[in-house]
Order: C-alpha cells, then structure tokens, then sequence
C-alpha cells in the first residue's frame, strides 16, 4: 500500500496522498456521505465507529461529528501521521494497524469502504472473522453491473475484480458472512460500463 501512495498508482499526482477518484469525485463522494449520514443520525445514539482502511480520511473527515467516536485505521504509518496533522476533534483517533491481522478496536460500527476489493480471499477472510462483535458493518464495493460471479480470488494489489467480472459478496462462498439482516444504502452506477459502487449496511445484532 504505501508503495500504490508513493507512485500515485491511483492517481492524484498534485496530492502528498491520495486514495482514488472514489474518494474525491463529488458525483461519487456526496451520495455516500448523504446516505451514510442519514443512517448514522437515524440511531437513537451516536455510534462509535471503526474505519477501516481510512485512506487520505477525504470522505471520512465529513463522518466524525455524527458520531461518538471515530477510530481511523490504516496500514500505510506516514499516511496515518499525516492524517494526525491535518485533522484534529475530540471524538477522533487515528491508529497504524494491519486489519488482517492485528486485533480490531471495539465499536459499534465498521466501514469498510471500497477496501475488500483490493485484498486476496484469505486476507478478506482475516478479516470478516473479526467482525462479529460488532452490530453494524457499513461496506461499500465496486461491482459489475448485472449478475457476476463473485468472490473469484485475486492478489492483494492496487487492481480489483472488476476486470474479472467480479465483486466481492460477504454473504456468499467463501466467506458466508452471517448478518440479521442487510440493506442498500447508496448504489452508483459509473459511466462508460465502469461497474456501480454500492453501499451495504449489515445489522449483526
């Protein structure tokens, strides 16, 4: 990961960091926030959250006030010291953390926004098996358009499965993600048969 920030492989060459047009192109960001706001304000308190795999914190940053507390997590240590610098409030943390296979700080609710997809089955896997003592799992994934078949296995790398015809779907073959139940918050679909960018939130509790 710090190698994908350090040649800006997605993008963003005037950036010291930059997470991809997913994180920056308004027709993208502005959806998202608005739906993930509206979910976060219609609980009877505030939530604390878990962001993992915070990137540049573009979107993130919009997130803190409607929660109790924020705990940003990424892999890449300059971009979590960075972040440290540029933004500060009472209800936010930062950390430098490998989520497939460090131990995940408690809340309420993880988002996992467009992170999945980069990552190889095994890795994914890492992960969901940590998820379980949470009662909300926000996730937002590039997928295809129409029926794929999903979850076919790839390296960890800046690319996803799109080229393959393929998403990653928690609730099938491999990973079989248990949840009460699941609802879409926000679907994008991108110009130029580039796939749709949707935004799942799972209640396991």
């Amino acid at each position: 990961m710090t190698q994908i920030y350090q040649q800006h492989l997605w993008g963003g060459k005037d950036f010291d960091f930059y997470s991809g047009y997913g994180s920056h192109k308004p027709e993208i960001v502005k959806p998202y926030l608005d739906a993930v706001i509206l979910f976060l304000n219609s609980q009877n308190e505030l939530l604390n959250i878990c962001d993992l795999g915070c990137g540049d914190f573009n979107v993130g940053k919009h997130l803190v006030e409607h929660t109790k507390n924020y705990i940003a997590i990424d892999i890449v240590e300059e971009l979590i010291e960075r972040n440290k610098l540029l933004f500060k409030a009472d209800n936010l943390e930062f950390r430098c953390l490998d989520i497939c296979k460090d131990e995940l700080p408690q809340g309420d609710c993880v988002i996992l926004r467009q992170v999945l997809q980069h990552l190889s089955n095994s890795e994914i896997k890492n992960i969901v098996d940590k998820l379980s003592s949470y009662k909300y799992i926000i996730l937002t994934e590039h997928l295809p358009i129409g029926e794929f078949t999903p979850n076919k296995d790839k390296i960890a790398s800046q690319g996803i499965r799109l080229k393959h015809s393929s998403g990653v779907d928690l609730l099938a073959q491999p990973f079989d993600f248990k949840v009460k139940s699941s609802k879409i918050l926000n679907e994008i679909i991108l110009d130029d048969n580039k796939g749709r960018i949707v935004t799942i939130v799972y209640r396991l509790k």
